[in-house]
């Protein structure tokens, strides 16, 4: 445990490892880079105080002086004007912590992707390549910054595809690292890192024992029954079962444990420790970008404790559709209920400012809302950082309840494990048979932490020999294990659904911190069934924590910017939240074997997507929302007078103001790649299926390829399930756990 600065107790934080060294660009690159990055926030300065025009943005000295004055009046607990006057003149590449993460960024893409931007920097140092992208010869990095504005904005309204993105990419790559580097945006919008209620958790983490290897070129051998390869929602209730059983299990993990002494983290290092590939994995034309957890508990460490069981419509659709008749039984329901049960799910008690507004604007404008249940353990759990892991310990996902439990049935368990391939032997008639797994075990460094220089580190090879198999490492990655260990199934990686999400952000009058709220404390379901089919929207809050929600802001400059998310404890987000009808895929990328996704909403999904937003925003306008902004290009902000007629009051969303603002959102529209999409769920890679040529695994779970193997995540899901998958996902493990128990037993 630390100290802050005012003596109060904070979490003892993991820290960040030193930044990748960055020589997949040169040093000409590098400039060109953090130019445009400098030009997407630039230090803005009143017009009589500018002494760089080259690095430094004026801005006339009556505009600046109200922009200021504006700001301080809105906000609750402005801060002073010398701090709002500093954070607005701040420059990205000054800070050096700026640099480290946007470092971590571009480390964690494939060195293709790298090296098709690296072109692109390299011709903007050049005269002719700078005339050809910007229209100016002088080369971009030489440019005033006034100019790097300016091109930027051009780009944005390109009719030339590549230059949008581009600019796309380099907003967000901006906006998300100074959000989670600048200490003065902490100062003037008020984030903690610390939640105002966090006490030292004291007892409440589990203490969890993981083999350890010695140093050794030999690689090092162990047995067990049942050996799980992942540790979150699925692994977590599959290793419950089989240890209750009286079976020997062993769960591995390639991400490390960090107990609620640790959490949650700052948004930097919870981005890099707790997440699959520091915090995004974007599809391979930008579409959206993916969120998934990689840390022990996997997503059920960092999820926000929505517990909404599979609804009815979807269960028809997998019995009917699909030939899985297991999923109309009460079976599933008992599944279901007992995953419920075990976790203490009950409904929200304690509504955050947004889950009122759902509620409240549902009912005003006639449609259904409800309190989400939560796994908590029937306990409050008003938390909005726990996107960035629980340190109450109330959220009950694996690593607070499954594991544990499983632990005192004689489960063991092995951390920093990336599992390589599953092992297998030749069966009679041509078929084969899982044994094992082996994988690469890398240790934590000489103080225990997960921070240190590689040569601080052991790493062994690990053989794992077991009578069964169960993958159990999420959608992105369980079919790529699967491919690796030479199935050729072709459904494997394909038909990946991920609940495409677009945004609405308000800012009320009222100071609301959204940071120290639950998360998601209700939902809005008049939106889900749009074509009968069950295919449509649900409208929830979202997650407050600063990159996770106003990194999508669209960009109109550096000042503006700026000035919006300093607004941040005034702001509730929104999500409209698709069951997608139509799906994507995931392969390895050829350079690093890290997930790469090609996924593009359909017109048909974008269009659901859309009328979610734009009843949200009426839920937002009902409420009273000052401002709000469809998180959309193109779009302009809706701000409502500071007085109204008694006329506009009556009208209510029939506003004709408020009217014509939606039509302008619905022409803008979200078309992808260049609307910004965001996915926190990852569902059917490895689908479920009556047979084998329909997907993956067969109606128990197990690979039809190979005996022994079991896949039990939500990648066996046949299509998305329209809900926040944690409890389907669970349920489903239950069930093919206990097959293998049956399984098991039979053997014997």
């Amino acid at each position: 445990m630390t100290a802050s600065a005012d003596n109060t107790a904070t979490p003892r934080w993991p820290g960040l490892p030193e930044p990748p060294s960055g020589d997949f660009f040169n040093e000409t690159q590098w400039a060109v880079l953090m130019s445009l990055i400098d030009a997407v926030l630039p230090p803005t300065l009143p017009e009589s105080k500018v002494t760089d025009q080259i690095t430094q943005k004026a801005i006339p000295d009556a505009d600046y002086q109200t922009a200021i004055t504006t700001t301080r009046t809105v906000l609750a607990q402005a801060p002073d004007e010398a701090t709002l006057a500093a954070y607005l003149s701040t420059t990205p590449s000054q800070n050096p912590a700026t640099l480290h993460a946007i470092r971590r960024s571009l480390g964690g893409v494939s060195a293709s992707a790298r090296t098709q931007l690296g072109g692109v920097l390299s011709a903007l140092a050049t005269r002719p390549g700078a005339l050809l992208l910007t229209g100016y010869t002088t080369p971009a990095h030489l440019q005033p910054i006034r100019v790097r504005e300016a091109i930027l904005k051009s780009w944005q309204a390109s009719w030339l595809p590549s230059l949008r993105l581009l600019c796309k990419t380099t907003c967000l790559l901006a906006q998300s690292s100074f959000l989670t580097t600048s200490p003065l945006y902490q100062t003037v919008s008020g984030y903690p890192d610390v939640p105002h209620d966090w006490t030292p958790p004291g007892g409440k983490g589990f203490p969890f024992s993981f083999l350890q290897f010695e140093p050794g070129s030999e690689p090092a051998t162990l047995e067990t029954d049942v050996v799980i390869v992942g540790s979150g929602c699925g692994g977590g209730v599959a290793a419950k079962v089989l240890a209750e059983a009286g079976h020997a299990v062993l769960v591995v993990d390639k991400g490390y444990h960090f107990p609620p002494d640790q959490l949650p983290m700052p948004q930097a290092e919870g981005m890099h420790h707790l997440f699959e590939n520091g915090g995004f994995v974007t599809s391979a034309d930008t579409s959206i970008n993916v969120a998934a957890g990689s840390c022990w508990g996997g997503g059920g460490t960092v999820n926000w404790s929505v517990a909404l069981q599979t609804q009815g419509y979807v269960r028809r659709e997998w019995v009917e559709q699909h030939g899985l008749p297991f999923f109309g039984t009460d079976e599933f329901q008992d599944a279901l209920d007992r995953v419920c049960g075990f976790m203490g799910v009950a409904d929200a008690k304690y509504q955050s400012h947004r889950g009122k507004v759902v509620l409240d604007g549902a009912r005003r404008l006639g449609w259904e809302a409800r309190p989400t249940p939560q796994n908590c353990g029937g306990r409050e759990h008003p938390c909005g950082h726990c996107h960035l892991g629980c340190g109450s310990g109330n959220k009950q996902g694996p690593a607070v309840s499954w594991l544990p439990d499983a632990a005192r049935n004689g489960a063991e368990f092995i951390e920093g494990f990336k599992a390589e391939r599953v092992l297998f032997e030749e069966e009679g008639g041509g078929g084969k048979r899982a044994t094992g797994v082996v994988g690469r075990w890398t240790s934590r460094d000489k103080s225990g932490g997960t921070i240190g220089p590689e040569a601080e580190r052991v790493t062994r090879e690990v053989v794992i020999k077991a009578k069964r198999v169960i993958v159990s490492s999420g959608s992105l990655q369980s079919p790529l294990l699967l491919k690796r260990s030479g199935l050729k199934n072709r459904h494997i990686g394909r038909n990946l659904h991920l609940h495409p999400v677009n945004f609405v952000v308000a800012f009320y009058d009222e100071d609301v911190r959204p940071w120290e709220e639950g998360i998601i404390t209700s939902v809005c379901t008049s939106f889900e069934n749009l074509d009968n089919n069950g295919h449509g929207p649900k409208l929830e809050p979202t997650c407050m924590v600063p990159y996770a929600i106003m990194t999508n802001l669209p960009w109109s400059s550096g000042h503006e910017f700026k000035l919006d998310v300093a607004r941040l404890r005034h702001a509730a987000g929104f999500i409209s939240l698709t069951r997608d009808r139509d799906s994507g895929g995931v392969y390895a990328d050829p350079d690093t074997g890290k997930p790469c996704i090609e996924y593009t909403p359909s017109p048909f999904d974008a269009a659901n997507t859309l009328e979610g937003v734009l009843a949200l925003a009426k839920m937002c306008y009902i409420t009273g929302a000052r401002e709000i902004r469809a998180v959309l290009p193109g779009t302009r902000p809706f701000v409502r007078p500071r007085t109204t007629s008694p006329e506009s009051e009556r009208l209510g969303v029939a506003d004709p103001a408020f009217v014509a603002w939606l039509a302008e959102v619905k022409r803008a529209g979200n078309r992808p790649p260049f609307a910004p999409y965001t996915s926190a769920h990852q569902m059917g890679t490895c689908r479920m299926s009556s047979h084998a040529g329909a997907g993956v695994v067969d109606p128990r779970g197990k690979v039809w390829e190979a005996e022994g193997l079991y896949v039990a995540d939500a990648s066996v899901f046949p299509s998305a399930s329209g809900v926040n998958p944690m409890v389907t996902n669970m349920a489903i493990a239950d069930w093919i756990a206990r097959g293998v128990v049956r399984d098991l037993s039979g053997a014997k």
